[in-house]
């Protein structure tokens, strides 16, 4: 039964959100609303201006009989920064500072509302890069990484430090932790991840640099490649502690002369946006 346009925007606005990156053919919706290729590609136009002028993301239309809409999240420069701004003002609390260097933030990502603009505002890097899997270690970096791969669409894989029966035949690497020194093992199931795949690494804090660094192991182990990796915070560190390559920070800790902890932004807005003009 045919519908009316306003119903078929609102529907087709749901389901493209809910599917990110996936191709969706013209007949698939030209069959769900009972309607005319011609009259699909008029709303797709309609969504494609509204997306754009809103910073909600894109939405690609391609030719062909095997074409058809896919909608690819982003985040506009302005929104990100705004959000980020609060973000930082919230850390910034001097109730936060934790012993040892630390800053509380588990309620940070443990909001859905903010896990949703950190998940559009990782995988805005990656609007040109494909990206097959999101690698994340247990337990603190699980909720980030989940945000960024919902809005990648693709799969989460976590590692663990310990191995469990339900994960069947693993791969285990040891690494050193760049903050104890000390040994210690991660590991993934044999079917985490296949051959060749583009994974992209997301945790919530990098210190000494020893847990990227084994991640990277673990990816290596799988013959993958290493897409790029986002951390939400990057802790300070010694001269010559942090011994890791290219990576993007959303906000930097800073030790202060007072003894107080500062949260300030991270590399973020090059590595995403590109140098200030």
């Amino acid at each position: 039964m045919k519908i009316k346009r306003s119903e078929r925007l609102v529907d087709m606005t749901d389901y493209l959100l809910n599917r990110p990156h996936a191709l969706i053919p013209l007949t698939f919706f030209a069959q769900r609303y009972d309607s005319a290729k011609s009259s699909i590609s008029e709303d797709l136009t309609i969504l494609k201006r509204t997306f754009q002028d809103r910073g909600i993301g894109l939405v690609e239309t391609v030719p062909g009989a095997a074409g058809g809409a896919k909608y690819i999240p982003y985040i506009l420069k302005e929104a990100a920064d705004e959000f980020m701004d609060e973000v930082i003002e919230i850390l910034n609390n001097s109730h936060r500072l934790l012993p040892g260097g630390y800053v509380y933030m588990s309620d940070i990502l443990g909001d859905p509302d903010k896990l949703r603009y950190l998940g559009r505002l990782i995988a805005t890097q990656y609007l040109n890069q494909r990206v097959d899997a999101v690698l994340t270690v247990a337990t603190r970096g699980i909720p980030i990484a989940q945000a960024a791969s919902s809005y990648l669409n693709v799969p989460l894989v976590i590692a663990r430090h310990d191995t469990n029966i339900t994960e069947g035949s693993t791969v285990s690497v040891n690494y050193v932790s760049g903050s104890s020194k000390k040994i210690k093992r991660m590991t993934i199931s044999k079917r985490s991840l296949d051959q060749g795949a583009n994974v992209l690494i997301v945790d919530d804090f990098i210190h000494g640099g020893g847990t990227i660094n084994g991640l990277t192991s673990l990816i290596e182990e799988f013959d993958c490649n290493l897409v790029g990796s986002t951390f939400f915070a990057e802790g300070a560190y010694q001269s010559g502690q942090q011994n890791v390559g290219n990576y993007t920070s959303l906000v930097k800790m800073e030790n202060r002369d007072d003894g107080e902890m500062r949260i300030t932004k991270g590399n973020y807005d090059e590595k995403i946006f590109g140098p200030s003009k």
